[in-house]
């Protein structure tokens, strides 16, 4: 298995990853909201229109 970040070995220890700087860069694309699942909901379709104040 290959790390999704940097596509190096991955280490069990960190695994899917192969470092903890990889996993930390993967953490920080999380809460940045870098990786999002699309939607077609009504609601969030909404909240998008209204701005990222709305969102929050």
């Amino acid at each position: 298995m290959s790390c999704p970040i940097c596509k190096s070995e991955t280490v069990a220890t960190y695994r899917p990853f192969c470092s903890r700087r990889c996993a930390d860069i993967d953490l920080g694309r999380w809460l940045r909201g870098s990786y999002a699942v699309p939607s077609d909901d009504p609601d969030d379709l909404q909240d998008l229109e209204e701005g990222p104040s709305k969102l929050h």
